[in-house]
């Protein structure tokens, strides 16, 4: 049986009190140096669909960093199957983005939305029992989630209200965040995509609580890279009642993935003034703030990104682009009769070469 929230037992232990206050630190860092980067546009482009992968790689959703951007290039036209399904993705975290911005809540509504888009259907919340979460490797049942489609309601409905109601718990939005995410898959009120959602409330509620202005904190690198750790201590809360080793967990991802996005956004930020320096001295009058924007905005970019977010013609924009890979800023590939063209300095920097 599901308990409903807020939780009467006491998870502040002092560990995870000690744990929470380092993990608030490096957040609060990199939350400020993301402004080191002169438009959020950059940020939420490149690292949305960073995220993407991750998070779908965790369901084995398999695709490569190339793949994704070049992807991003042509509409409609995706490079796999897998890619196709990480775009969705990032649709749907920006989508969740732009609602509570406008709304200032994260509503079930808006949940339903976020998952409608990554699965591309409207199945809405299960009311067909059925639904088993099995051991990948043995196919054994490790924990079956509420049947009834009146008890996934009533549960989501007591989430919302835990989500938006600071009034029902005063615990620390970091620690409350790793509730709210246990106790969304655990109810996992819906066919498919439970987990690639669950994963974006977690970015939207930090982003809700102020701790972030954007989202872009990679926490499914982290759960990737633990994610044996990740389920286990999922199913150790359900089975023992026992939450310390489940936040702290938590707390540990958002530290490290805190700390990685730091050194990520320094990088970036350093990359930028370099390619502005030399541009500057070798292309002066081609330079703009706006074009450098547009090359690290799309690691991979067009003709037509730069027709649109330069307001020039194609041959200028094709001009401007030739004239950047004879300076060797950029790479210039093909894709059957379409060229485009490669920041591969900071593809590689994305890529963590």
């Amino acid at each position: 049986m599901i308990l409903k929230l807020p939780l009467q037992i006491e998870v502040e232990t002092k560990a995870v009190l000690k744990k929470v206050a380092v993990a608030n630190k490096f957040l609060a860092e990199f939350k400020g140096v993301m402004t080191s980067i002169p438009n959020q546009n950059i940020l939420l482009e490149t690292l949305t669909l960073r995220e993407a992968k991750e998070s779908s790689a965790i369901e084995n959703i398999i695709s490569t960093l190339a793949e994704v951007y070049q992807s991003s290039i042509y509409s409609n036209l995706f490079t796999s199957p897998e890619a196709k399904e990480v775009h969705q993705y990032a649709e749907a975290l920006k989508l969740g983005f732009n609602l509570i911005k406008s709304s200032g809540l994260l509503t079930n509504n808006h949940i339903l939305k976020i998952q409608a888009v990554i699965e591309q259907n409207e199945a809405g919340f299960r009311k067909v029992p059925g639904t088993q979460l099995l051991n990948e490797k043995t196919g054994e049942v490790v924990y079956m989630p509420p049947q009834d489609a009146l008890e996934i309601e009533s549960l989501m409905q007591n989430l919302e209200e835990f989500i938006n109601n600071d009034e029902l718990c005063d615990f620390d939005p970091l620690i409350k965040m790793a509730i709210i995410h246990h106790q969304f898959e655990t109810i996992h009120p819906f066919y498919d995509g439970n987990g690639r959602t669950g994963r974006i409330l977690n970015i939207l509620y930090l982003v809700n609580k102020k701790l972030l202005d954007l989202p872009v904190l990679y926490l499914s690198r982290y759960i990737i890279g633990n994610k044996s750790d990740y389920y286990a201590h999922l199913q150790e809360v359900r089975v023992t009642g026992n939450w310390e080793p489940w936040i702290l967990f938590v707390l540990d991802a958002v530290e490290n993935t805190a700390k990685e996005g730091v050194l990520l956004i320094n990088a970036m930020h350093k990359l930028m003034q370099k390619y502005k320096h030399e541009m500057k001295a070798k292309l002066p009058k081609l330079y703009s703030q706006d074009l450098l924007n547009n090359l690290f905005k799309y690691p991979y970019t067009k003709i037509e990104f730069i027709e649109r977010d330069l307001s020039v013609s194609r041959s200028t924009a094709i001009r401007y682009l030739e004239e950047l890979v004879r300076n060797e800023f950029l790479e210039k590939q093909k894709l059957g009769r379409e060229s485009y063209y490669v920041n591969k300095s900071l593809f590689e920097l994305l890529s963590h070469k």
